[in-house]
């Protein structure tokens, strides 16, 4: 049994993809026998008030840190300005959470046999390499995206000044972490290109719950309350940021508006939310249904309720990140139709799976005449959502890809009590 420490950003009731997966990998690491003990912010970016019911917080330290119970894991939070356009509030608010994980890390958390930090931030890093000093523990620094490179090729960071001093920051974090492990094969030739070495980079994809996300009819309550069931319709959900280039899919929209029983939809909050709607307006789009962010728990009937998924990337985020959406959609059953680099990780697994097909971001007319092809041919489409399904079974099912961060703890601990 190890003691692990779980420094997350995000986490449950927070229910942003990347909360969902560290819960459900730390209530797995408590299966194998671990005792783990986390700390986040207060749910801040896909607020879920049932999650916050289920699992309420209550003050440690004020309005500084507070804590909650999660499958029998102690989780402090501490906190978070709900999610906005004001990168410097975000910037302190990262600042406050790194400070106060420090701090509690140090004095209120059991100490640590391994610490686990999933980025982004970059900075969570540096975090967990103190904490590994002040405990003697190692670090799992886990990528989920790769910054700053995604930063920089989305032009959110300019300065050469910062840029430099970002890759400094990103080289000290890999060289001091003790194990780096990446969610998909390209991810880990990126680092080795950086220089990282190659016994301390592990390849761990992220994973779905493939008991609780199913095949489930199309006419179900979520496609009846929206009009949906009668309509084959193309769906896209998650965040609405610059990484998704989602202003194409309103495009697309646009250009198969005639089409009578093609109905678009979108779901979820981000960025550039209003700016999306305002797009939608002024087209005055009829064909285009646009729902405020939903739960996970509406998430099967929500799938369910498309015929086709869109997985978007822009051009400059192919090589740095896998949406995680993907596992969920092929879990679903549902085909995917992903917009993507042709050498990313997202293209290799939608081809290798057979689940669907890609498109290159830039060409709305290429994605509009896709959608028109799967809705001319929606049975061949339907049996690549099966193959989808399958293989996720086979390759990203939650146990088989949780055992593997169990086998990587054993082994830290093993070569960290040899040397103590």
């Amino acid at each position: 049994m190890a003691e692990v420490l779980l420094l997350s950003l995000v986490f449950p009731p927070d229910s942003v993809s990347t909360a969902q997966i560290m819960g459900e990998l730390a209530v797995d690491l408590c299966k194998h026998g671990h005792r783990v003990t986390v700390i986040t912010t207060i749910p801040h970016y896909n607020r879920d008030l049932e999650n916050e019911r289920n699992q309420p917080l209550r003050p440690k330290w004020g309005k500084v840190l507070y804590q909650s119970e999660y499958h029998g894991m102690t989780v402090y939070h501490t906190f978070m300005p709900p999610k906005g356009q004001n990168i410097l509030l975000r910037l302190l608010a990262w600042a406050f959470f790194h400070v106060i994980s420090i701090i509690a890390g140090r004095t209120i958390v059991p100490r640590p046999s391994v610490i686990i930090a999933p980025s982004p931030p970059l900075t969570i890093g540096l975090c967990a390499w103190l904490l590994g000093m002040l405990h003697r523990a190692p670090y799992i620094y886990n990528v989920q995206e790769i910054y700053p490179d995604i930063a920089i090729r989305l032009g959110a960071v300019r300065n050469r000044w910062i840029i430099d001093l970002l890759y400094r920051l990103e080289k000290l974090v890999y060289s001091k972490a003790s194990a780096v492990s990446v969610i998909a094969s390209r991810m880990h030739e990126q680092l080795l290109e950086k220089g990282v070495s190659n016994d301390k980079v592990h390849v761990i994809p992220n994973f779905v719950d493939v008991s609780d996300l199913v095949a489930l009819p199309k006419d179900n309550d979520f496609s009846r309350k929206h009009n949906l069931y009668a309509k084959f319709v193309v769906s896209y959900a998650g965040n609405m940021g610059p990484a998704q280039g989602l202003e194409h899919f309103i495009d697309a929209a646009k250009i198969l508006r005639e089409k009578v029983g093609i109905c678009f939809l979108m779901m979820g909050d981000g960025i550039l939310r209003e700016s999306l709607i305002q797009r939608i307006g002024r087209y005055n789009l009829g064909n285009f249904v646009f729902l405020p962010y939903q739960p996970y728990s509406l998430m099967g009937q929500a799938y369910a309720a498309s015929d086709l998924c869109l997985v978007p990337q822009a051009m400059e985020t192919g090589f740095e990140a896998v949406p995680s959406k993907v596992y969920r959609i092929m879990a679903c059953a549902r085909p995917v139709l992903a917009v993507t680099d042709q050498n990313s990780d997202l293209a290799r697994l939608v081809t290798e799976s057979l689940c669907g097909t890609f498109v290159l971001p830039g060409s709305v007319e290429v994605l509009a005449e896709m959608i028109m092809s799967a809705y001319q041919n929606q049975q061949e489409w339907q049996k690549m959502g099966i193959y989808g399904r399958e293989h996720v079974v086979r390759q990203y099912a939650r146990e088989t890809v949780t055992n593997q961060y169990h086998e990587l703890i054993k082994t830290l601990v093993s070569k960290s009590r040899k040397i103590a």
